[in-house]
């Protein structure tokens, strides 16, 4: 008689598959310092993988459902806008197919395709030998329990300055409070400074004041286009070297640079009535400035850009851009003229107008990403921004030389709105400007005095403190106090206010904290250093 050996199934271990090369990329991407990594969510969702289930439709029904959820929290991982933004911006639903082909094709970084590709062969070679779902899970673990990767696990100070020897969630919460601390103190002390304008003097020599908002131009932008050290820049009489234009949108930047006359604002502050000390043209309308508004565009964005403008005290734009020659076309079709056929047209204009004096706000967006040149035919073609930016750059010089010719007295104030973002970073695509960075915010800034006792035989000279719109207010107001006397540039440039270097947008801030940035996004507590 023999016996049956009763044996006990071999119990199987849940493994995550194909999973395990989508954690592997993430990993990947998180130590390149290209991923917001959520390591509580990233290991919820494996554990979710690897929940035991009964059946052979439970098991495929959950890979169904887990591909989108894998999918979602990929996009998650990244440092790019949440998808809501994309409902909340109405003007991205009038952009051209040329442009979103454009932007499509920014998302695909060829040095990151072939380190991916790398470990997709990596993980062929090595997934028969390996039981690679139990290093999957220790590394979920490890950067759960470590609060980040090598990469992003950095020293962080203390408000004294002193490097901080505890790592890890601990550090990072205080380091966050006191930046916390830092930024309420610096809005206290922007809500006091202002900008007093001396009383108006009728015997004074009148100039006209004209500044020159621009869309899309930053340090870092000239410098990638090899331009930083150009021919207008150099003939300018005041440069501003560490300018920073607080926000990285038109509107929001377009309000500060009217409410120039006050210290720094909170961004949800924007959208409050201004006092009226704070309104630069009104303090200019007291010393009798006409005020006048001119645009070089007309289109959807326009009519955005208006709303903002609404409020702020200035009158409809004088000229229509529809009356010039169309020189470009705007992501969203609308018509750009060039901008030194607007100068032109309403020099001429001014040179006829019997006001003492005038104070022009001026719009460009000739620089904004995705615009394209229209050719005599009608059609269009991609203008690199240093194409667009020496014509823009060509045009002012050419310009100042005609306000110089006619003898007329007069202050231009280059003021960009922020930067183009041309080449992008770790946490935007090229062009993008969800996050106001500081190579975004950075801007030159620069005045030039014309027909107003200057000497163009001297270089500029440079305010090297960190300033921002309330020194630009502030020297149109000196330099109208010293009307009557000599012209001094020192005495202009001398003590500034220096604002330090804070930018905000409705669902980010970047902070400039003991010499290195941090981001905040909506919806976080925690400042993080700006990955570079």
């Amino acid at each position: 008689m023999t016996e049956a050996v009763a044996t006990r199934p071999a119990v199987r271990l849940p493994e995550l598959g194909l999973w395990n090369l989508y954690f592997l990329i993430k990993f990947v991407l998180l130590w390149m310092g290209l991923l917001d990594f959520n390591a509580l969510l990233n290991l919820l969702f494996a554990a979710g993988l690897l929940l035991p289930l009964p059946g052979r439709w439970l098991p495929r029904l959950r890979q169904v459902i887990a591909v989108p959820l894998g999918v979602a929290l990929f996009y998650k991982d990244t440092w790019y806008p949440p998808f809501r933004r994309l409902f909340e911006q109405s003007e991205v639903l009038a952009f051209s197919v040329d442009y979103v082909i454009d932007l499509l094709g920014r998302f695909v970084n060829w040095d990151v395709l072939g380190v991916l590709f790398a470990i997709a062969l990596l993980y062929l070679f090595i997934a028969p030998w390996l039981r690679l779902t139990v290093v999957t899970v220790a590394l979920l673990l490890w950067v759960y329990l470590a609060g980040a990767l090598p990469a992003f696990n950095v020293p962080v100070q203390s408000v004294a300055g002193e490097v901080s020897t505890t790592q890890g969630a601990s550090s990072e919460v205080a380091e966050s409070k006191a930046i916390d601390a830092w930024l309420d103190q610096f809005y206290r002390e922007q809500a006091g400074k202002v900008t007093r304008f001396p009383e108006k003097n009728p015997t004074a020599e009148p100039f006209d004041v004209l500044i020159l908002n621009v869309c899309s131009l930053a340090w870092d932008d000239l410098e990638d286009a090899g331009m930083r050290d150009n021919a207008l820049l150099r003939r300018m009489n005041i440069v501003f070297d560490r300018f920073n234009s607080a926000t990285s949108y038109s509107g929001p930047a377009a309000i500060r640079m009217l409410r120039a006359s006050c210290g720094q604002p909170h961004h949800i502050k924007l959208y409050e009535p201004a006092n009226e000390q704070c309104m630069l043209f009104d303090n200019l309308a007291k010393l009798g400035y006409s005020p006048e508004l001119m645009l070089n565009h007309n289109g959807p964005i326009t009519r955005k850009y208006m709303t903002f403008l609404a409020g702020q005290h200035l009158p409809p734009p004088l000229m229509s851009s529809d009356d010039f020659p169309v020189a470009l076309k705007s992501y969203d079709g609308a018509n750009i003229a060039r901008d030194r056929d607007v100068w032109m047209a309403w020099w001429a204009q001014r040179i006829k107008d019997p006001k003492p004096a005038v104070s022009l706000f001026y719009n460009t967006i000739t620089l904004h990403d995705g615009n394209r040149v229209t050719n005599p035919d009608g059609s269009t073609r991609r203008a690199s921004f240093q194409e667009r930016a020496k014509n823009f750059l060509d045009d002012l010089d050419q310009f100042i030389d005609t306000m110089k010719q006619s003898g007329r007295r007069a202050v231009l104030v280059l003021v960009p709105e922020h930067g183009a973002a041309v080449h992008g970073d770790r946490m935007q695509i090229s062009g993008m400007r969800e996050i106001p960075s500081r190579s975004i915010t950075h801007v030159p800034t620069a005045i030039k005095l014309i027909n107003m006792g200057e000497s163009d035989q001297q270089g500029p000279l440079h305010v090297t403190t960190p300033t921002s719109h309330l020194a630009v207010s502030e020297l149109i107001a000196r330099l109208y106090a010293q009307q009557g006397g000599p012209l001094d540039l020192e005495a202009l440039i001398h003590d500034l206010p220096t604002t330090a270097a804070v930018s905000e947008n409705s669902d980010s801030a970047v902070v400039e904290f003991q010499g290195r940035p941090y981001v905040r996004l909506k919806g976080q507590t925690e400042w993080m250093l700006y990955p570079e």
